[in-house]
């Protein structure tokens, strides 16, 4: 699949921004010029995979203006006013489980047009990408070792036979990222807006990290794991392994965590994936990660977390799922979560760090998707309380309504995690109740020097600005 140019944040300074467009193209069509500032950029070739090659441009473009870009007879203006008013979207869960390259696609971007109709009007500084950037469980399908997957894993296999497995994943993982990226109104945004992208689960597979270890062990899942990975980098990341010790926080790269700064605004996403297990969220990388993240942030600190950090008591359901055998998915899909009975330390941990940044004089926002929800959350605190945003998912089908009800009801229980610290959820502005059952994605501005947000929902229509 072709697609791009799809613009990556690289880092600010007082002078320039630093970028990298990466895009995919057919092996025997060329990239087409490249320029700033009627400059010629040369690409660089980061892999070839099934009779395509991704590219990667790395420039710079002036901070303080509307700046642009070319490629080919195209010119891409670029917002870099960094240092006033700011603008900066987030999006969670791009597609869906099952049959998602197959929906109606003036259907399932819907929510994009509206985005991409909303960026003509008033350009994204920033465009935040909370996890599952693709649906990726089908890739499965795409050999004999994994169609059965996770069901049926054979050992009986040769070295030749895994290996022609990571390249029918990494084809597979190649088509469903170019469906994506090459929809009309995602690629109208991505090629004018830098994007900061982490993982979640759909990016490798439902679930990864909460299957049983004997599953996420085997050579074939570690083969699917690596495929995924390869994906994450080049194309969320415009990267390759050899990037990553200038990309993300651990030298590593057995955790994938990232920091960036903007004028007065740090942006920290832990990586929740690639060290996850049953009994773990992050590893001891990705812990390290976290702790200097979270050194000398900026005023205000916005806290990628694949899934929702403030949440109600999802442990008494948890028991309940375990106690009485109910759906094993439901149990699974619990375990992924922050407020897991077998995360509860991890999540207390995590809860901690976010005060000590209040303690730094620092205003956190959580931001999250996952649950193909909108909703928000306060932890109470001396410094006035943490909030988190969820706004999940852009395409992916609101579940019904009465499954909204019935978790806004059970979030009356409470929940606090850190004594003196208790968890609320609460409705957006302007709804009623606790979750809002649409399609949604999230706005932030910095407007005056003041923080608010604003969430676009497929069915009410913008809410009223949240003060932050």
């Amino acid at each position: 699949m072709e697609f791009g140019p799809i613009l990556i944040w690289r880092g600010t300074d007082s002078d320039n921004v630093s970028l990298a467009a990466v895009m995919s193209l057919r092996s025997e069509n060329p990239p087409l010029g490249f320029s700033v500032g009627n400059m010629p950029v040369d690409p660089k070739r980061l892999a070839e995979i099934d009779g395509h090659v991704i590219w990667r441009f790395d420039f710079a473009l002036p901070v303080g203006q509307v700046a642009e870009y070319a490629y080919g007879e195209q010119t891409f203006p670029v917002d870099t006013r960094y240092d006033g008013d700011l603008n900066i979207g987030f999006v969670s869960c791009n597609g869906q489980e099952n049959g998602d390259l197959e929906r109606d696609p003036e259907e399932r971007n819907l929510m994009w047009n509206d985005l991409a109709a909303r960026a003509d009007a008033t350009p994204y500084h920033l465009m935040l990408h909370g996890g599952d950037q693709v649906y990726a469980d089908e890739v499965t399908n795409a050999h004999k070792l994994t169609r059965h997957w996770p069901d049926d894993l054979s050992d009986d296999f040769t070295e030749a036979e895994l290996e022609d497995l990571f390249q029918s994943l990494r084809a597979a993982y190649l088509h469903r990222y170019g469906q994506v990226y090459s929809a009309a109104p995602f690629a109208r945004v991505m090629a004018r807006t830098p994007s900061l992208m982490m993982w979640d689960d759909h990016d490798i597979c439902d679930g990864w990290g909460s299957l049983k270890p004997e599953i996420v062990d085997h050579p074939i899942a570690q083969t699917l794991f690596r495929a995924a990975r390869e994906a994450f980098l080049l194309f969320q990341h415009a990267a390759t392994d050899a990037d990553v010790p200038q990309l993300f926080l651990d030298q590593t790269g057995r955790s994938l965590a990232w920091r960036y700064d903007l004028p007065g605004v740090s942006i920290i996403a832990p990586d929740l994936r690639s060290e996850r297990t049953r009994d773990r969220i992050m590893g001891e990388n990705g812990w390290a990660a976290m702790e200097s993240a979270t050194q000398d942030v900026q005023e205000r600190v916005i806290l990628v977390s694949s899934v929702p950090l403030l949440g109600p008591r999802l442990s008494v359901l948890e028991w309940i799922f375990n106690t009485f055998h109910i759906v094993k998915k439901y149990h699974d899909d619990l375990r992924d979560q922050w407020q897991s009975r077998a995360h509860r330390v991890e999540w207390q941990r995590m809860l901690q760090t976010v005060l000590n940044l209040e303690d730094q004089g620092a205003t956190v926002t959580a931001v999250s998707g996952e649950i193909h929800l909108a909703t928000r959350a306060v932890m109470d605190s001396p410094k006035g309380g943490v909030q988190q945003l969820v706004a999940s998912g852009i395409s992916h089908p609101a579940p019904p309504k009465l499954y909204a009800l019935s978790l806004g009801t059970f979030a009356r229980l409470g929940e606090a995690p850190l004594a003196g610290h208790p968890i609320k959820i609460a409705p957006l502005p302007g709804q009623h109740h606790n979750y809002s059952a649409e399609r949604n994605y999230l706005n932030f501005r910095r407007l005056n020097g003041l923080w608010e947000a604003q969430w676009s929902l497929e069915d009410s229509g913008n809410t009223p600005w949240l003060t932050l």
